[in-house]
């Protein structure tokens, strides 16, 4: 996973500017139909763009959604206002056009996004999901056993400088994954390329990631690989009353697990031990 920058700017994500740059979705008329609505029961409310994103993730594409707030805003029938993220960049927020109050608003949201995209605490949570996830998957039987991976059975990556971050192994089989533990999805050009890496190294693909979407997993899956989506962005250790008010005030699947869910590494087993089947 590396310790990455910060995921904000929260305005800037090259795959949904690619995305968008393509012909129209006429899901996003449906998207602006439900989105329409939403502000018209949060009249009082201002929200930031990538927020949205996350808010309807389980109906739209991230970048469905974006497009369809760009094309409400466009056509005035919601607002748009653009803030400072101070040290990290831009940060677009969406209102009712009646509502006259919502720079106060938008501050408080800016002093929670600047904490949670500060640079210590996104290290920790890179940290925190690989450090979880090791746990989780060694519980039932698979074992991480190379970390930092470009290199596996005297194979050896050297097209670009990504690496993997392990390689777990269970009943003869390893899996080389990836941990993003991410408001956004994994960058589409990091998942060609990890893909590429897994085949090339002979690992199946494993992408560990609080969310995806279909047409990603869809690409892992004609790879032989698998999704594990565990929906809620795990917080550090520690960090449950900051991740409960986040949860509260921004609605953002955040939380602060001791563990992870016996039903979320269960599905990947599942899978596992059916594939076994198919090969035997």
């Amino acid at each position: 996973m590396h310790w990455e920058p910060p995921e904000y700017d929260p305005d800037y994500d090259p795959d949904i500017e690619q995305e968008e740059s393509q012909p129209r979705d006429p899901v996003v008329d449906q998207a602006k139909e439900e989105i329409r609505a939403f502000f018209g029961e949060e009249r009082s409310s201002v929200f930031y763009k990538q927020q949205l994103e996350v808010i309807f993730e389980d109906r739209y594409f991230h970048w469905v959604t974006s497009r369809a707030l760009s094309e409400l805003a466009a056509e005035g029938h919601i607002a748009l206002e653009r803030e400072i993220l101070p040290g990290t960049g831009n940060i677009s927020f969406y209102h009712a056009t009646t509502h006259r109050y919502w720079r106060r608003q938008a501050q408080d949201v800016i002093a929670l996004v600047s904490q949670f995209s500060a640079p210590p605490f996104t290290a920790g949570l890179g940290a925190q999901g690989e450090m979880m996830f090791d746990a989780a998957l060694a519980s039932v039987g698979f074992l991480p056993t190379a970390r930092r991976v470009r290199t596996y059975a005297g194979k050896v990556w050297a097209a670009t400088e990504h690496d993997l971050d392990r390689v777990f192994e269970r009943d003869g089989v390893a899996y080389g994954a990836e941990i993003k533990n991410t408001l956004k999805y994994i960058p589409r050009d990091e998942l060609t390329v990890k893909l590429r890496m897994c085949k090339h190294l002979g690992l199946r693909p494993l992408f560990i990631v609080r969310m995806a979407a279909k047409s990603y997993i869809n690409e892992v899956r004609l790879e032989n690989g698998f999704t594990l989506v565990f929906k809620f962005q795990l917080y550090p250790f520690g960090q449950k009353p900051f991740a409960d008010r986040v949860r509260e005030a921004l609605r953002l699947p955040v939380d602060c697990p001791a563990r992870i869910a016996d039903g979320t590494v269960q599905r990947f087993l599942k899978w596992h031990l059916k594939t076994l089947l198919r090969r035997g």
